[in-house]
């Protein structure tokens, strides 16, 4: 009777410890985003000389680059894991819906990251006679934030979407694998 050394610790597979690590850095990303609509520059901060603008650096920049670092995060650790599991067996199809979620969370993610930069970047100082573009100073419209942080949980959503579908056909076929090789 041989028995298979189970890869988990305390019960849990490792793939729920990448799972949480997505799930955590995904939700950090949204919230961040969410505080950087809160904290962005408003019309009150813009100083104008009568030839050229000025609007400080605020909280913003500082949430919107956290924000892109814990989104970009995500992205590439799950695509890393998911893609590892297409080339490691041939235990596990790839099922057209499984790639058709990775490639959905690409383009959300190519927009959500797009959206986080733009705005983050004009929220850096804008100093007089160089503003952010052509020597004029912008301000990141209501809801760009916001609405980078919704991209950013729907970016997640298919990679962890894609990453369920991939791991949950490996596991029960791993787990009949042991169910037999106990039986024998």
């Amino acid at each position: 009777m041989e028995i298979q050394k189970q890869d988990n610790r305390d019960g849990r597979p490792k793939s729920f410890l990448f799972f949480m690590f997505i799930f955590l850095f995904g939700l950090a990303a949204f919230f961040l985003c969410l505080s950087a609509e809160f904290q962005k520059a408003k019309g009150k901060d813009l100083k104008w000389d009568g030839e050229s603008c000025y609007l400080p650096e605020n909280r913003a920049f500082g949430l919107g680059i956290a924000a892109l670092v814990c989104v970009s995060v995500a992205q590439i650790v799950g695509n890393v894991v998911i893609c590892r599991g297409f080339t490691k067996t041939d235990k596990t199809r790839t099922t057209i819906f499984c790639i058709i979620l990775l490639l959905f969370s690409w383009v959300n993610f190519a927009v959500a990251v797009t959206l986080i930069s733009v705005g983050a970047s004009m929220n850096r100082e804008q100093i007089y006679g160089k503003g952010w573009l052509n020597r004029e100073c912008y301000l990141v419209k209501d809801g760009v934030f916001a609405a980078s942080g919704f991209l950013s949980v729907t970016t997640m959503a298919a990679i962890l979407g894609a990453f369920a579908f991939k791991v949950k056909p490996s596991l029960q076929v791993e787990n009949h694998d042991k169910r037999h090789t106990q039986n024998v």
